[in-house]
């Protein structure tokens, strides 16, 4: 699933583009990937983007007059691209708006789990939508951490990825920073230290930051995830073979020797 820097890659890419033409027509659109009906899309047809913008995981539109908020989620396998005029796009998509010079944004889903998610709202309704969401995860610092951390007891990597508590980080993420950290994907948010809980947040910061820096110089997974992805690899710093636990949609990758004291779990 896209997570922050992948988002925010996208939206520092989308920004300069949607604003360039006002729009023509909004739709067609899937039927699975559109939640909202009122106000219906057609009321986007004659306004103008001002810009792209990122909540958690989320890409939000606002029309330039302030009156509506295009929101789009990508969940796993959603893609949103700005199509140049004249340039070849997809045939079917799961989301097309056409500006009036000719430029498409439009919104594709690989596989057959069509979850990526269209929404159009007021500004009103955004800010009921998402009020759900935690503090975002990028600048996020110690003490603010700490205090999510002393909220409730609950182990690390789910702590990380659930957007109620911080926004943005996801599965590959958490494995991410829980290895930069050097620390378990098991522990528990109470017992950690005010020296882990520290480096906890500079890791997050370190993580996000150069990933962001990668995927908006064109960068793919393999390039940005150091542990993610790279179950039964050497551990980058040398110190053993990455062990991974899998669960049903998902796997926790680290290494015993830098994260767990040598424990396989």
């Amino acid at each position: 699933m896209p997570e922050l820097p992948e988002v925010e890659a996208w939206v520092r890419e989308l920004d300069p583009l949607v604003v360039r033409a006002p729009i023509e027509r909004a739709g067609p659109a899937h039927i699975a990937t559109v939640k909202t009906f009122d106000p219906p899309l057609r009321s986007l047809e004659g306004r103008t983007f001002g810009g792209a913008h990122r909540r958690g995981k989320n890409l939000v539109l606002p029309t330039a007059d302030g009156e509506l908020v295009l929101r789009v989620h990508l969940m796993s396998a959603g893609r949103l691209r700005y199509h140049a005029p004249g340039a070849r796009t997809p045939k079917t998509p799961m989301f097309r708006l056409t500006f009036t010079d000719g430029g498409e944004l439009v919104l594709t889903e690989a596989g057959k789990k069509k979850r990526a998610g269209v929404w159009l709202l007021t500004p009103e309704g955004l800010e009921a939508e998402l009020a759900h969401l935690g503090p975002d995860a990028l600048g996020l610092g110690p003490e603010r951490l700490g205090e999510i951390l002393e909220r409730e007891r609950r182990q690390l990597h789910p702590l990380l990825r659930d957007q109620r508590a911080l926004a943005g980080i996801g599965r590959a993420h958490a494995n991410e920073i829980l290895w930069l950290a050097k620390l378990s994907p098991f522990k528990l948010s109470t017992d950690l230290s005010d020296e882990e809980v520290a480096r906890l947040a500079a890791a997050i910061d370190d993580d996000l930051s150069r990933a962001l820096t990668l995927r908006e110089a064109g960068k793919g997974d393999t390039i940005v995830y150091r542990i993610h992805g790279h179950f039964g690899e050497p551990c980058p710093l040398g110190h053993d073979t990455l062990r991974r636990v899998a669960f049903e949609e998902h796997t926790i990758t680290y290494c015993p020797t830098c994260q767990t004291g040598g424990k396989e779990l």
